[in-house]
């Protein structure tokens, strides 16, 4: 239930779709007699595509969730295992095609070929299933063809098949890993999405060293993320303003162990 409601909050959460559909509330007005306020709606939320598409919010959103860990120091040795989280790969389009298809988080998955060659007695772990709610293929189905490709043997891998969302990363790879303790375990992810995956690992009662990837702000002078076009700032926006809701939701629904979690 909650993953069906999560989905469907943050469908309506996006700031493009919200201010799309009150748009479309807007013009519905217009052949009413409440044809002022529909064209006020309308006006307004012209406006604020422009402002949000235009203006770097979401770099900068998004460079406080990048900022929160820094990359893995591997002075302190080799560890025990690596976790990979999903997202990186598209089920549904894998299973149409017959091959992996990757998005723009691509890096959760390439890093790993350097990972295993650099650590070559580390076990590596991919948490995926489908994130989406009515699709049936799995994430790490795929994972695993791109894992061998980089030459990774098969008796490294392990699979993680059930989860749908960042909290169930968490509880279903601590139950199919049953870390012991001394154990270091790196955990790769996108920078923006360490905050949030970091407090639901260490909820589980799994601890985990940070290891982001899939940088999308360069530095505090690039917060525009190179955006030249409305949409790509209004994308910017959304995928920012769904990770820092998603921290606010987990954290009063007892789901991370914190609000903003950050290095220890």
């Amino acid at each position: 239930m909650f993953f069906i409601l999560s989905k469907t909050i943050g469908f309506f959460a996006l700031p493009s779709n919200l201010v799309i559909l009150v748009g479309t509330v807007g013009t519905g007005l217009l052949f009413t007699r409440f044809a002022r306020s529909g064209r006020r709606l309308v006006v307004a939320c012209m406006a604020a595509l422009l402002l949000i598409g235009m203006f770097p919010l979401g770099g900068m959103l998004i460079y406080g969730l990048e900022q929160r860990f820094p990359p893995w120091d591997p002075a302190r040795g080799p560890p025990y295992g690596i976790i990979v989280l999903g997202g990186a790969i598209d089920p549904d389009m894998s299973a149409a095609h017959g091959e992996t298809a990757l998005n723009d988080a691509a890096e959760r998955m390439t890093s790993i070929a350097e990972l295993a060659r650099r650590y070559p007695s580390a076990r590596i772990v991919y948490s995926g299933g489908s994130g989406n709610l009515f699709g049936e293929a799995v994430e790490a189905d795929y994972a695993i063809r791109v894992f061998e490709s980089f030459g990774i043997v098969r008796d490294r891998i392990s699979l993680e098949r059930r989860s749908r969302n960042t909290a169930e990363n968490a509880t279903f790879s601590r139950e199919l890993i049953d870390p012991k303790p001394g154990e270091r375990w790196l955990l790769v992810t996108s920078g923006f999405h360490m905050p949030r995956a970091v407090g639901t690992f260490r909820k589980a009662g799994f601890s985990v060293e940070a290891y982001p990837v899939d940088w999308r702000i360069e530095n505090a002078g690039h917060l525009t993320l190179s955006i030249n076009t409305l949409a790509a700032g209004l994308s910017a926006t959304d995928l920012a303003m769904h990770e820092w809701a998603g921290l606010v939701t987990y954290w009063l629904t007892g789901r991370s162990s914190e609000l903003f979690p950050g290095p220890i």
